[in-house]
Parts: C-alpha cells; sequence; structure tokens
C-alpha cells in the first residue's frame, strides 16, 4: 500500500456511522460506486466489530485503516477479538439472523480475509478495486 489512514473508534453503535463517514471523506475523490461500497464494507465490519467482539464491551474500541494503492483500497476494521469466530460462520449460513453483511462484502470486494492478531484482536480486511485497475 502506497498510502494509509487510521482512526480509532469507541466500541459504541453509534460510532458505526462515524466510521462510514470517515471512509467516505478519505474517499471521496473516487468514483462513487467505489465510495458507496467502501461505505458499506466498512459499515458491515464495524457493526461486527461492535455486536460480535470485546470492542463493543466497557470502554472497547474498534481500529479503521484505509490503505491506496495505484490499484486497490484496502478496509481494514481490528476489533479486539472474543471467544467465538461468529463473523467466520455467518458467511456460511445465510438464512440465519444476520449473517448476509459478509455475503454483501464478499460481492463488493475483490477479495476479503481475516487475520488473527497475536494480541487476540482480528483484523477482517476486503480489497476493493479502483476504477480503470
Amino acid at each position: 500500500m502506497l498510502k494509509k489512514w487510521c482512526r480509532m473508534f469507541p466500541g459504541l453503535a453509534w460510532q458505526v456511522a462515524e466510521a462510514r463517514h470517515f471512509v467516505a471523506a478519505l474517499l471521496e475523490e473516487e468514483q462513487s460506486n467505489l465510495v458507496d461500497d467502501a461505505v458499506l464494507v466498512v459499515g458491515e465490519l464495524a457493526a461486527n466489530a461492535v455486536q460480535h467482539s470485546r470492542s463493543g464491551w466497557y470502554r472497547g474500541w474498534f481500529l479503521v485503516v484505509i490503505g491506496f494503492s495505484d490499484d486497490l483500497v484496502r478496509i481494514e476494521v481490528i476489533d479486539q477479538g472474543g471467544d467465538e469466530e461468529p463473523m467466520l460462520r455467518s458467511v456460511t449460513s445465510p438464512v440465519e439472523e444476520g449473517g448476509r453483511g459478509l455475503m454483501i462484502i464478499a460481492a463488493c470486494a475483490k477479495d476479503w480475509g481475516v487475520k488473527d492478531r497475536p494480541s487476540g484482536a482480528r483484523c477482517i480486511w476486503a480489497d476493493l478495486a479502483r476504477v480503470g485497475a
């Protein structure tokens, strides 16, 4: 990645909207479909962080990282981890309550994945193609 920006957010449900605004502001020069996809992706990942990890606990937080290269925009949401991995299970079971968010991310992204951190934190990332790439 040529350039990265990041911002930490309190692990509160209303901060998901702030994360979306942060990403939209960083991508204001990009094509509108990329901005729309990026806002959708970060909203889903941030909501999952608050809802399904320790990030939503008292004094919890999540980190949003946006990386830019010539052909990609990478969105990463780093949460504080948890005892379970509900986000991974939800991708394979779209008929259960919730769980459609990561299917949407998979449809928007060129690629996406999960990286576990030694501290127990989890990073979910998605690469979005820039127009003309």
